[in-house]
């Protein structure tokens, strides 16, 4: 498995030792605000099982990211097939980390890396971002990649309950910018 590298980042194979960590930070409402529920200890094992799999099969996926300096856990960061059902099709980039990693940039620098893979080694066309409407810190940082944002290409995601998490927005890269 291709092991990424930063300035101050490593995007790795997800190892036993990120299990805790993992769940600890998906059990944190603030966290998981954008997301849904807070995950059992058993929902966040079965993720990463999940991680592990699609990554075996692809060749891409969700590397679970590292402090260089530490080796302390910090979340995760990648590519991934949009899922099914959804008004567009393609490969998206995501990222979630735990919250005291927020506010230093480590976001935008593990979705650059995942963005050279995209289009350097994978030959991606164009790479997608997907958020809430109402995760402007997730925007912001597609904004500082460089991605783009058509409210056209806006929409309800069917697979949420009415509220908050219903509303997406969409933001697209292509290979050249």
């Amino acid at each position: 498995m291709t092991v990424l590298r930063t300035a101050r980042l490593t995007l790795r194979p997800w190892q036993d030792s990120d299990l805790a960590p993992w769940a600890a930070m998906n059990a944190d409402p603030e966290v998981r605000r954008h997301l849904g529920p807070v995950l059992s200890r058993a929902q966040a094992d079965a993720s990463v099982a999940a991680f592990r799999a699609e990554f075996a099969a692809r060749g891409y996926g969700w590397w679970a990211v590292e402090t260089t300096a530490t080796g302390t856990f910090i979340g995760f960061a990648g590519l991934d097939d949009v899922d099914p059902g959804l008004p567009f099709t393609g490969v998206e980039i995501g990222w979630r980390l735990a919250r005291e990693a927020w506010g230093h940039g480590y976001a935008t620098e593990a979705a650059r890396a995942c963005l050279a893979l995209g289009f350097d080694t994978l030959g991606l066309p164009e790479i997608l971002a997907v958020t809430t409407a109402a995760n402007h810190r997730s925007q912001a940082v597609m904004r500082r990649l460089g991605m783009t944002r058509d409210p056209a290409d806006d929409f309800d995601d069917p697979d949420a309950p009415e509220g908050p998490l219903r509303p997406n927005v969409l933001h697209r890269i292509g290979r050249h910018g």
